[in-house]
């Protein structure tokens, strides 16, 4: 059993000091590693840039909603044989009618332009990553022999978390 739970405390992340050099004011909270996380982090940059990180969050929510939902929309995403211009275009359309904002119409642009576009789900989970350690939450997974029988369990879990200094 797995139960997953959000806390919301002080993010012991410490930054670098922003009056030395105000260009480090834009990256992102955590360091994620890989192509999605390199993706994710470039993202979070932009859109911080923009002031648009808000926005950026519930577009990609959104568009991630309708991959699950669209079949037709999946087999594009997945289909190696189209140019990768076509794409391009498409996504660019796709992004049009959703809307989208532009941040999030250039990241779907670029991933079809560099062949990435198989790996926006997560990249999208990255982004969400790195969303939540912006905000302070920490996720938080119990793996239990047995399942909660009720909620004063979570709650106990919780105080016991939160003891730990957060």
């Amino acid at each position: 059993m797995c139960t997953r739970i959000y806390l919301e405390g002080k993010n012991t992340h410490t930054k670098p000091d922003l009056h030395l050099n105000p260009d480090l004011s834009d990256l992102p909270p955590i360091q994620l590693f890989g192509v999605e996380g390199r993706y994710a982090c470039a993202l979070y940059s932009a859109a911080s840039k923009l002031k648009q990180l808000d926005v950026v969050e519930k577009d990609l929510i959104k568009f991630q909603g309708i991959l699950k939902t669209d079949l037709r929309l999946q087999e594009f995403i997945r289909n190696p044989i189209l140019k990768r211009s076509l794409k391009v275009t498409a996504v660019k359309e796709i992004a049009a009618k959703v809307p989208l904002s532009v941040p999030s119409t250039n990241l779907l642009a670029l991933l079809a332009e560099n062949g990435r576009l198989k790996a926006v789900n997560t990249i999208i989970n990255s982004f969400k990553t790195i969303m939540a350690a912006h905000r302070g939450e920490v996720v938080c997974e119990v793996t239990t022999a047995k399942g909660f029988d009720h909620l004063g369990c979570v709650t106990v879990i919780k105080v016991q978390i939160m003891g730990f200094g957060m």
